[in-house]
Parts: C-alpha cells; sequence; structure tokens
C-alpha cells in the first residue's frame, strides 16, 4: 500500500529554468548581436573592432567578477567604478611620484581595492548598514580621495601618466601570443589584457565552485538566517566576499592605468553600472543564492558588443543608455518570471 510520502513528488524543474539554459540563453543573445551588427555594418566585424571589443570586455569584466560574488550574497556594491580609480591611481603614485618598482605598484593598486572592499565588508557587517547606502558611501569616499591624491605632485586634479615606465602599459596592451598570430594575421592582436580576465575569470569560478568560501556565499544569498542558525560566521564571510569583490576591483583599476598609460582621477562613475549590468545578463539573481563566473563574462561580452555596435551606427550616447536599461530591465523580468516557476 502506498504511504503519503510515496505518493508525494518533488517538482522537477524545466530545462529551461536552470542555470545552463540561462548561460545558453545569454550566449545566443550575444550571437545574434554579434551577428545583427556585422550585417548592418562592414566595419563591425572587423579584428580592429573586435580587438577593441575585447578590450572594453576586460576592464569590465573583471570588476563584474568581484559583483559577481557579491550580488549571489544577495547585496551589491556601488563603488567598484571609483574604488578602481582610486586603484588607478595609487599605482600611479606608487610608480610615478615615488618611483617604486612596477610590481610594487601593481601590488598596491590590488591592496587598495582591497582595503576599501574589507571596509564596506565590516560596515555591512558588524555595523549592520544596508549594502546600498554603505557601498554608496564609499563609492563618493572612493572618488573624493582619487581626485585629492592626484593633486599631490602639483596641487591641482590631473592625470597621473606613465610616460617613463613604457613596460607598465606593456603588461596589458602588448599580446604574448604575437609571435604566434602576427604571421597568420598581421592586423590581429589579442592584448594580454584579455587573458588577464580570462585568468581571473577562471580564479573566480574555483573559488566560487570548489571553496568553502564559494560555498557559504550560495548559502548566504539562499537563506541567511539559516546559515546563521546552522553555525556558520556569516559577519565574517560576508566581509570576506566584499574584500574578495575588492581585490577584483583593484585588479580593475591596475589594468585601466596600463591601457590608458595613466591613472584619471575623474575616471570611474559608470563602471559601476556596467558590471552590474554584466551580472544580471549573465543569469545571476538579485535575490541572491544563483550566479555562475561564465554567465558573467558572457554578460559582459553582450553589453560590449551592444555598446561597440550602437556605437559603430551611430546611434547617441543618450540612446545606448537608454537599450543597455531595458535590457537590464528584461533580464531582471525574466529571472523573476524564472524564481515564481520554480
Amino acid at each position: 500500500m502506498a504511504t503519503a510520502e510515496s505518493t508525494i513528488t518533488t517538482p522537477r524543474r524545466s530545462i529551461w529554468q536552470s542555470s545552463a539554459a540561462q548561460k545558453l540563453l545569454a550566449f545566443a543573445a550575444l550571437i545574434v548581436i554579434f551577428l545583427v551588427f556585422t550585417f548592418l555594418s562592414p566595419y563591425f566585424a572587423t579584428p580592429e573592432n573586435i580587438v577593441g571589443i575585447l578590450l572594453a570586455t576586460a576592464v569590465n569584466g573583471v570588476l563584474a567578477l568581484g559583483v559577481t560574488f557579491i550580488i549571489i550574497t544577495a547585496g551589491i556594491d556601488l563603488s567598484v567604478g571609483t574604488v578602481m580609480t582610486l586603484s588607478a591611481v595609487m599605482t600611479g603614485l606608487v610608480i610615478t611620484i615615488f618611483g617604486m618598482p612596477i610590481p610594487v605598484g601593481i601590488v598596491v593598486g590590488i591592496l587598495t581595492g582591497t582595503t576599501a572592499g574589507l571596509i564596506n565588508g565590516l560596515v555591512i557587517s558588524r555595523m549592520r548598514i544596508p549594502p546600498f547606502i554603505a557601498t554608496l558611501g564609499m563609492m563618493m569616499i572612493a572618488r573624493g580621495l582619487a581626485l585629492v591624491l592626484s593633486t599631490i605632485e602639483t596641487g591641482t586634479v590631473k592625470p597621473i601618466y606613465f610616460n617613463n615606465t613604457p613596460e607598465f602599459r606593456q603588461l596589458t596592451m602588448l599580446s604574448f601570443l604575437d609571435p604566434i598570430i602576427k604571421p597568420i594575421a598581421a592586423n590581429f592582436s589579442v592584448p594580454n589584457a584579455v587573458f588577464i580576465m580570462f585568468g581571473a575569470a577562471l580564479v573566480a569560478a574555483f573559488i566560487l565552485g570548489k571553496t568553502v568560501l564559494g560555498r557559504y556565499t550560495v548559502a548566504i544569498g539562499s537563506n541567511e538566517e539559516a546559515t546563521r542558525l546552522s553555525g556558520v560566521n556569516v559577519a565574517n564571510w560576508k566581509t570576506a566576499v566584499y574584500a574578495l569583490g575588492g581585490v577584483f576591483s583593484g585588479l580593475a583599476g591596475v589594468m585601466i592605468a596600463s591601457r590608458l598609460n595613466s591613472a584619471q582621477p575623474a575616471l570611474g562613475v559608470g563602471y559601476e553600472l556596467d558590471a552590474i549590468a554584466a551580472v544580471v545578463i549573465g543569469g545571476t539573481s538579485l535575490s541572491g543564492g544563483e550566479g555562475t563566473i561564465l554567465g558573467t563574462i558572457i554578460g559582459a561580452f553582450i553589453i560590449s558588443t551592444l555598446t561597440n555596435g550602437l556605437r559603430i551606427m551611430n546611434v547617441p550616447q543618450e540612446w545606448q543608455f537608454v537599450v543597455t536599461g531595458v535590457i537590464v530591465i528584461l533580464a531582471v523580468y525574466l529571472d523573476i518570471l524564472r524564481r515564481r516557476r520554480n
């Protein structure tokens, strides 16, 4: 005789509701966008423009990696853009103004981002200030500090250039694959910045999928109270997540300083929106508890490809913002619909 327990069946998730399907749909959208712009403009699919898309994706992709961890915990970080700028300025100060070796400047830049992320985490987890407010405050603090620090040499706000250290620019703009690619495609070169992004993505994927920090990141986002009741020190792990986000912001700061061959103290505002958009489009849920690194990288490529294509089509910048905003809203709405059906 069948018991009541044996007749209860666990609802099966549709294949379209799975994480793999979300990444597949995002990748399909990327391909469609690429093909549409290739058809509309003969200048889109050129080697030079593809390299431009890759470069634009590199910095935003690294920023978005850190944001992925934070959003999976059901948090948010509005400071990643200006923290990136502050890290770039600190790198410039150490290398150009203080004359320290390039590796020291890189370490200082990454540590600057890590420190800002750590402070965010402590304010959120210990002082119980909502992530939106805490990171909004850090966004303004980092922006102000970047402007103040850029005045050390001349007394006025101005970029810090790396003209005396050309090796610093080569870190991201040269390609270690040139000896292999150049004989085949003379006009095509994949800059090191792209490989740095993919390397950072592999590290992030390992942390999220194979470490205790990754497991607790998902657990906190899925049910913070249950995680706390199970004996996990949620405050410490949440602080660690924000500090990790700061590491990626610091790395992005070093990368953009190297790419531009300068630390631009007024840069950074708006980068946090592109990073968050990439994470959301890639399938990470704003409700927390779900997200992947692969999805985030695909989302970053969608943002860069869309922006580049619209620019080539001479679409005004204000309309580019409109299109990106509509896509983000649709991505969030699809996530809401998917969760309702679970």
